[in-house]
């Protein structure tokens, strides 16, 4: 069994690892890998769509390797590709849908099928349908296949006559609703059309399950715990065993799920973990609990509007501020994305997340056909800004800095803003931080969470927000339960906690670089 890792091995994000046996291989992950696209990209500036992946290629941002969407392959890089090993890809197993870990995965021959929790999916489906195409990593799970444009033959477009988008085939960890594999091939565009075939529909792809297929290796998952729903870990089985973990944690509702999975691991002889908060030396460990008991003091004494800033896709934080809305008789305001991606979880898990919400009705001159269809689907949910003026104490607002512009319809009076998501790691951030502060003040809001004294850095406070990931004395102990022959870390600015922690057993790959590894070790 040979290992390679791609991408991830000195950064936190854009995982990309290769497992194969002969002619059989398997990829885990296969994510942007955002602090490298940060050298090149920022906000208004990124890779060229019409050119495929010639940019991302010729940055080094993705693998020299010749595993592409042949559609996304311009004519004057074809046979450069071509000279690049074709590694086998039984399929692509996806942790979850963070775009560090899958955000790269659109760009992979459409052959090779996704394997993942069918929460997953329809988090991917829902945030390829409520997303303007900035990127291509956004083609997830259905794409738009590209031809070569009439006028230039290194151009590469949307083919204007093909009426309809094409779905990858999936594979999936856990039982598929009738609901869901509908919603997997249905489109807002299509059911709000007046006239049959004047819009794009999706080609259903094939839907399987982890024991049907031949993967070329005996695959496992293992729901565990993480700040998005539907997150994988899974052991691969061939001539070695391998477990993998993706992103997980211990201190949120699903603890009990990792818990499992770690007890399963202990089988591995390769463990490849993450290791994203083992640089951190002065880390607290709050709970999901610590944040929903923090917040729920702070929104009690508040007396006028208050505004929930989480990070986007965190239902998790989401339904403890809905219940804290619930506890203290006001009603909660999500955007009409996160009402969107709500209904699609509905459709995956059974559960009705809509109710006793409310869907923020922003200014648009022309709103977007899933935003028509949303509150159409779901009568009174629709709430205008003049509402929220008008009874501002009434309601929590779930708004983040980039939602600030639209705060200018309601106005807030002396409202509190809380702060619930992670503190700023990079210089852009910080400045982001800067900005969102400019505008707290401008609207006069009790800020909690976070501070700034004139233009220095923020500080954060503690206890209102809980980490994605594992905390680093969490993971030790961890690692001495699973007691693998072998630790490959990943998702980490320091690989070398692992080394000093665990010498002997620790392999110390970079990107790009290969390990063999048999029963033997």
């Amino acid at each position: 069994m040979r290992i390679t890792i791609y991408d991830g091995t000195h950064t936190i994000g854009g995982s990309k690892i290769h497992v194969q046996e002969g002619e059989n291989g398997l990829f885990l992950d296969f994510g942007m890998n955002f602090a490298r696209y940060a050298r090149y990209y920022e906000e208004f500036i990124s890779e060229r769509p019409s050119r495929g992946i010639y940019d991302l290629w010729r940055l080094r941002l993705i693998p020299w390797l010749n595993v592409y969407r042949k559609d996304l392959i311009p004519g004057d890089l074809a046979r450069e590709v071509g000279r690049y090993p074709k590694i086998p890809a039984n399929a692509v197993l996806i942790s979850h849908a963070h775009l560090d870990h899958v955000g790269n995965i659109a760009l992979l021959d459409e052959s090779i099928p996704l394997v993942g929790s069918q929460t997953t999916m329809v988090i991917l489906k829902s945030l390829r349908d409520t997303s303007r195409q900035s990127h291509m990593g956004m083609e997830l799970p259905y794409y738009t296949p590209r031809t070569v444009s009439n006028t230039n033959p290194f151009i590469l477009e949307a083919d204007k006559k093909t009426k309809y988008y094409l779905n990858r085939d999936i594979i999936l960890t856990n039982e598929l609703s009738d609901e869901t594999e509908s919603f997997l091939s249905w489109r807002a565009n299509v059911e709000l059309a007046r006239k049959k075939g004047s819009t794009k529909r999706i080609i259903p792809g094939e839907i399987k399950y982890i024991n049907e297929p031949e993967l070329g290796f005996e695959v496992h998952a293992f729901p565990v715990d993480h700040s998005i729903y539907g997150a994988t870990a899974y052991i691969v089985d061939g001539d070695a065993s391998i477990a993998y973990t993706g992103d997980f944690r211990l201190h949120g509702k699903k603890g009990h799920e990792s818990r499992k999975f770690i007890k399963a691991a202990r089988s591995a002889s390769v463990l490849i973990t993450e290791g994203t908060r083992v640089s951190r030396e002065d880390d607290v460990n709050v709970s999901e609990e610590e944040v929903y008991r923090n917040a729920k003091a702070l929104i009690e004494e508040a007396k006028t509007l208050v505004v929930a800033d989480f990070s986007a896709r965190n239902f998790e934080r989401l339904e403890s501020f809905k219940k804290i809305a619930e506890e203290t008789g006001r009603e909660l305001v999500v955007t009409a994305k996160d009402a969107y991606f709500l209904h699609a979880l509905k459709l995956s898990e059974g559960r009705d997340y809509l109710t006793g919400l409310r869907g923020y009705l922003n200014s648009k001159t022309k709103p977007e056909k899933w935003e028509e269809w949303i509150f159409q689907a779901y009568p009174g949910l629709e709430i205008t800004p003049e509402e929220l003026r008008k009874d501002q104490e009434n309601y929590i607002l779930c708004f983040s800095f980039y939602d600030m512009p639209h705060m200018l319809d309601i106005m807030p009076e002396n409202g509190v803003y809380i702060y619930s998501s992670s503190e700023a790691f990079t210089e852009e951030q910080t400045f982001s931080f800067l900005r969102l502060w400019n505008w707290l003040q401008y609207f006069g809001f009790e800020v909690k969470g976070f501070r700034v004294k004139k233009d220095e850095e923020p500080v954060f406070e503690k206890g209102l927000h809980a980490s994605g990931h594992i905390s680093r004395e969490e993971l030790r102990e961890v690692i001495e339960k699973i007691d693998p022959d072998h630790i490959i870390p990943v998702h980490t600015e320091n690989p070398e906690w692992f080394r000093r922690n665990w010498r002997e057993k620790v392999v110390p790959l970079r990107d790009g670089e290969s390990w063999e590894v048999s029963e033997r070790g």
